[in-house]
């Protein structure tokens, strides 16, 4: 027999900014485009973002997702390179293979890119604060001939690192980074090594800085904190860290609706829920969905900043647009 009790209130606190960044936008618009205008298949090294429900989506459209270019058939289809930048080895072998690329390496990453070539030339030994493995990593480590750069991943590490020379060292990061646990390794580096050369604009980008701020405002204020975004996502991660040392006694990271565990939701009054920047609109309107159908919900948008940032597609598809 259906229970005709009303359902319990939930004030839900949404984050804001959340969700897709400017680099995300024009990585997914640059698959899309590309199939539109020389269909498919075109080829992805490594999932354009990271978000499973995107590449899902892309791949039934006809992208074809690859983790090596020997996976790309000699056919002139084009290639894209993901948002999170690829080592120099990787477009070299391309142009070998004479294969048609586009690149959408976000371009902030591109800048950190740039940022690393120049202390290189400068004679500089280069310090990148990052997560080993990070496909944004693995690409900016790539840039340089082996030994070029040391990677850093926690304080302990900035304070085991023994430089060639302390009168030529310099620091590039993540872009995808804890502000909070990044500026902490960059305050013991620069108290260990004073010489050390940083970047005049903090490599950790606008979106991820934005979105954990807004974070960090709703977090203490609140039950329960999902951030909706994929594990392998960086951003996503980092966010829920952030909502757990800003005094959220519980953070998840929630995929999709399927992946909500309710039995921890039971007491919970005020809900924060958050997205990263790989993580589309649609998954948390899907989530506020299924709260909705449990609770009565509350909703109040919580703004850190505005966010008007746009970053123009890749070369050869504005050039196809332009001769349309």
């Amino acid at each position: 027999m259906a229970s005709n009790s009303p359902k319990p209130i939930l004030k839900v606190l949404l984050c804001s900014p959340r969700g897709f960044c400017a680099g995300v936008v024009r990585a997914i618009e640059s698959v899309e485009r590309a199939l539109a205008i020389y269909g498919a298949p075109v080829y992805v090294r490594h999932e354009i973002v990271h978000n499973r429900y995107v590449v899902d989506g892309l791949r039934a459209k006809g992208a074809i997702f690859v983790e090596n270019l020997s996976e790309v058939p000699d056919d002139h289809a084009p290639v894209i390179f993901s948002a999170h930048g690829v080592a120099r080895a990787i477009p070299e072998e391309a142009a070998r293979r004479n294969l048609f690329t586009i690149d959408a390496t976000c371009p902030l990453v591109t800048k950190v890119h740039r940022e690393a070539e120049i202390h290189f030339r400068r004679g500089r030994e280069i310090v990148l604060i990052g997560h080993a493995g990070h496909p944004e990593v693995v690409g900016t480590m790539g840039q340089l001939p082996p030994g070029s750069i040391s990677l850093v991943q926690t304080m302990r590490d900035a304070e085991e690192f023994t430089p060639r020379d302390v009168s030529k060292l310099a620091y590039v990061t993540q872009t995808t980074l804890s502000v909070d646990d990044t500026g902490a390794i960059v305050e013991l580096l620069k108290k260990r090594f004073p010489g050390i050369v940083g970047p005049h604009k903090d490599d950790i980008c606008y979106a991820t800085t934005n979105r954990q701020d807004a974070v960090k405002r709703v977090a203490p204020i609140v039950d329960a904190m999902i951030v909706v975004g994929s594990p392998n996502s960086s951003n996503s991660q980092r966010l829920k860290e952030v909502a757990e040392k800003a005094g959220c006694p519980r953070a998840m990271l929630v995929q999709r609706a399927a992946d909500i565990n309710w039995s921890e939701f039971g007491g919970v009054k005020r809900l924060g829920i958050t997205a990263g920047a790989s993580a589309p609109e649609v998954l948390v309107e899907e989530i506020m969905g299924a709260f909705a159908e449990r609770f009565t919900l509350e909703t109040e948008t919580i703004t850190a900043t505005e966010e008007g940032v746009f970053f123009p597609l890749p070369r050869p598809l504005r050039e196809h647009e332009a001769a349309e």
